[in-house]
């Protein structure tokens, strides 16, 4: 009776059985180049999406934080739509016999006194505002969304705050704020009701929460642009 003879298995054709590279598989190196091939096998199949990630958190040290220049560029597009949008309403509530007031100059002095209909178009209208704000900021700069839609607003609120003392030091006579009508955030320079507090509240973590937001999706487009990029990579 006859044995089988046994056969070498060579399952990766490299030439060397898989016995001998099971037993040497540690330090193999038949290329010569002093690293062995286990290593080299582990180098070449780290995965792509690591190496991405590592240069994107490079870039975003040296290119993250706050950008003034996209702040204060996502604070202008929101005084221009804060005017735009404050003219188409004051236009519809006039065609159809309602006066809401919402530019800065009445909203300092009726924010006390508001009506229900004023205090949600004025919510509306800034925090539409904001949101498109924070947005062209966002995607100006990139990166960390979220700040570049917090440096909008907190221009908003340091220029609201100037206006205020301005007004108060000067008097409304020099008041150069109330010349121009520049929309900021309302804050009445007389004595605050209730109902003024819980609309300047309202308007505060509003125009917030909608600059941050806007910010945050500005920044998405920046990231379907590399999702996209290391597809191709992998291809």
């Amino acid at each position: 009776m006859t044995r089988p003879i046994p056969t070498t298995s060579d399952r990766d054709g490299d030439g060397v059985p898989d016995r001998d590279e099971d037993r040497h598989g540690a330090d193999t190196d038949r290329d010569g180049d002093g690293v062995p091939d286990r290593d080299e096998r582990a180098t070449a199949t780290t995965p792509l999406l690591s190496q991405h990630r590592e240069a994107e958190e490079r870039r975003r040290e040296e290119f993250g934080g706050f950008n003034i220049g996209a702040d204060v560029f996502g604070w202008l597009v929101a005084v221009a739509l804060t005017i735009l949008i404050a003219s188409i309403v004051g236009a519809i509530a006039a065609a159809v016999g309602e006066s809401l007031n919402v530019n800065r100059t009445d909203a300092e002095q009726q924010a006390g006194t508001f009506g229900l209909a004023t205090a949600i178009a004025l919510l509306v209208i800034l925090m539409v505002a904001y949101y498109a704000g924070g947005y062209v900021a966002g995607r100006m700069s990139r990166y960390d969304g979220g700040r570049q839609g917090m440096g909008v607003w907190l221009i908003g609120l340091v220029v609201t705050l100037v206006a205020v003392g301005v007004g108060y030091i000067t008097s409304e006579e020099y008041n150069i704020f109330d010349r121009v009508d520049l929309p900021t955030i309302p804050i009445p320079s007389d004595t605050l009701s209730g109902g003024g507090l819980i609309t300047l509240a309202a308007v505060l973590i509003g125009t917030f929460l909608a600059a941050l937001a806007g910010g945050k999706m500005g920044q998405r487009y920046h990231r379907k642009i590399d999702r996209v990029g290391l597809q191709d990579d992998r291809h």
